[in-house]
């Protein structure tokens, strides 16, 4: 199968991770670079190659990644999928719940592949836990960041719908309820974007999800805690790599003084499904364009989270 052309909107952080591993890729070129600010593109097209534009030109190339600003996403995608063009857009779809919608049936209208930039479903550690889970009930998750003045859009599209995401696909349904609190606290953030979220949601069949996201942390922290009846799974998405606890029993330690002991077994899986996410969703999206894999389920697997 010949090598896919790829266009790519949008040339700031993002945007030049995305031209990394598209240069890199085995299975496609990066034809261009488009960004109001051709200096900005030229930048990016001088590390990765690719022709740095002003604006996209689809009638180049086979598919494009969008990975411009939040607010860009619905009026660019929704006339590429009207025109025929396979798209990945980073993630939210858009930043507002009608227009994701509207974009999804546009793109089953039209037949054409959509995908969304949830990354953290290709993270092997996530994967690994994922196949490891045999019966969850609960799972916890931490998503903090520093503060980033480029990203205008609340904490809950920035960093929640990772992890929301990753709660609907670990108990396999969507939330019958959901509660949230909400902190408005940093002097350059706009009055209606968020900094940091609480939220519970609770499943159909009794599962419970809890989720703390921030952008007010000095560390990065990536935490995912899933629980069973008889484990406790922590996966540490940042570094990669998961611990299972099992409790084994609590007795009295007068010979030591402390007064009790717990006794635990812990456990370090093999990560699986090695690779980069970002290059292993790169894959993906050029399997839904060759067609093999099934671009109606990745397009129904995004608005629930957006939900």
């Amino acid at each position: 199968m010949s090598r896919l052309r790829l266009g790519l909107i949008g040339a700031g952080s993002m945007g030049a991770l995305h031209a990394r591993v598209i240069a890199g890729s085995d299975d496609c070129d990066l034809e261009w670079i488009a960004d109001p600010s051709i200096l900005v593109a030229e930048r990016v097209t001088g590390l990765y190659g690719g022709r740095a534009l002003p604006e996209a030109d689809p009638s180049s190339v086979d598919a494009i990644v969008i990975a411009a600003p939040t607010e860009h996403h619905y009026s660019l995608a929704l006339d590429l999928v009207r025109a025929g063009t396979p798209i990945l857009v980073e993630k939210p779809l858009t930043d507002d719940l009608e227009q994701t919608i509207e974009l999804v049936e546009a793109s089953r209208e039209a037949d054409v592949p959509l995908m969304c930039g949830l990354l953290e479903r290709y993270n092997p550690a996530v994967r690994t836990a994922f196949a490891i889970a045999e019966d969850p009930v609960g799972l916890s998750a931490v998503r903090h960041s520093p503060y980033v003045d480029r990203i205008r859009t609340g904490v809950s599209s920035d960093l929640l719908i990772h992890d929301v995401d990753l709660a609907i696909r670990l108990f396999g349904e969507e939330p019958s309820s959901v509660k949230a609190v909400f902190s408005y606290a940093h002097p350059r953030s706009s009055d209606s974007s968020e900094d940091s979220v609480s939220a519970v949601i609770t499943m159909p069949a009794g599962g419970i999800a809890e989720f703390s996201a921030s952008r007010l942390s000095q560390r990065k922290v990536r935490t995912l805690t899933i629980t069973e009846v008889e484990r406790l799974i922590e996966v540490d998405l940042v570094r990669q790599d998961i611990t299972i606890y099992r409790h084994l029993g609590l007795e009295t330690a007068e010979v030591d003084g402390l007064g009790y002991r717990q006794q635990a077994i812990m456990e370090v899986p093999v990560i699986r499904y090695l690779g980069e996410p970002l290059s292993l969703q790169l894959q993906r999206f050029i399997e839904l364009i060759n067609g093999s894999v099934d671009a109606a389920a990745e397009r129904d697997s995004i608005l629930p989270p957006h939900r």
